[in-house]
C-alpha cells in the first residue's frame, strides 16, 4: 500500500507552530497573538497544557 497518504490527526497535547491550520487552532482557542502564543511557547515548552497553565485558561 505505498502511495498511500494518509494524515493523522493533530497532537492535541503539543502546539506545532510549523504547521499551519494548526496554528490557526491554537491561536483561536487561546484568542492570542502569534508573537503571543510563541512568547508563551519561548518560556515554558509548547505542552498546551502548559501553556493553558501559563495562561491560565
Amino acid at each position: 500500500m505505498t502511495g498511500l497518504t494518509h494524515k493523522l490527526a493533530p497532537d492535541r497535547s503539543k502546539i506545532n507552530l510549523q504547521d499551519r491550520m494548526e496554528l490557526h487552532y491554537w491561536l483561536k482557542h487561546f484568542r492570542l497573538s502569534q508573537e503571543e502564543l510563541q512568547r508563551a511557547i519561548d518560556k515554558v515548552g509548547n505542552s498546551a497544557a502548559a501553556v493553558r497553565k501559563e495562561l491560565a485558561v
